[in-house]
């Protein structure tokens, strides 16, 4: 993975995505002295069962904001899009290419986004979330969005064309890989305060669901074998 930026946006559709994975990676960059800011479309207010949008949403938000606290990260932004019906378009790449603009990363990271979903070792596949899939492709137009003046003329920051690469999560075969060993409990630490969430979920202790979540669907020892790391994240 390259490492030659100083300032990453790792942009998310809810809170706990980036925890389930990309939180590890985020805590060695942030050990390393890099900035990292996150970046969630939505509260996630429509994630919780039984517990009504209006008291979802600012639990969840206090979660991740807590969550990000523990992998070094202090600037977390909520665009407030509703949760469950993000929509690809103009609306949304439009507060997708403002955030850019205020935070100014070199590096944009964000989560997978393809049809179907399939965790290592897990079978059949999953479709992935219709949020995942709107915002994963708006995020890749936003930043060039972000560069141009006329598509949205209206954004009041200055235009930023310092984005040098976009990450985006794939489990399956990733091209670039981050050794994260030295951060596995931190991940785990991360996606632990979550506790709410979790504990909605499951029976299981939150604290053994997120051991789980790490082992299972972001370390995965035999592919970091492959590239020289014995955990990695990819």
């Amino acid at each position: 993975m390259p490492d030659d930026w100083q300032r990453a946006l790792v942009v998310a559709a809810h809170p706990d995505d980036i925890e389930y994975g990309m939180a590890a990676a985020v805590a060695a960059w942030t050990t390393a002295g890099k900035e990292v800011h996150y970046l969630l479309a939505t509260r996630g207010e429509a994630g919780m069962a039984g517990v009504p949008p209006e008291t979802a949403g600012p639990l969840r938000e206090e979660e991740e904001r807590r969550s990000a606290a523990v992998a070094g990260v202090t600037e977390v932004e909520f665009l407030d899009h509703r949760d469950g019906t993000l929509v690809a378009g103009p609306g949304l790449r439009r507060d997708l290419a403002a955030a850019i603009r205020r935070h100014q990363p070199q590096l944009v990271v964000t989560g997978y986004f393809g049809a179907m979903w399939t965790p290592p070792g897990v079978s059949p596949a999953y479709v992935n979330s219709a949020d995942h899939r709107a915002l994963g492709q708006c995020v890749l137009d936003a930043v060039a969005d972000a560069g141009n003046e006329w598509i949205f003329p209206d954004i009041a920051e200055p235009r930023w064309s310092g984005v040098q690469y976009i990450a985006v999560q794939e489990m399956s075969d990733p091209p670039h890989e981050v050794d994260v060993e030295a951060h596995a409990a931190t991940a785990v630490a991360s996606l632990s305060e979550h506790r709410r969430y979790l504990e909605l979920l499951s029976d299981v202790p939150v604290e053994e669901q997120a051991q789980q979540v790490i082992d299972m669907s972001t370390l995965t020892e035999d592919g970091g074998r492959r590239v020289g790391f014995r955990l990695y994240w990819g």
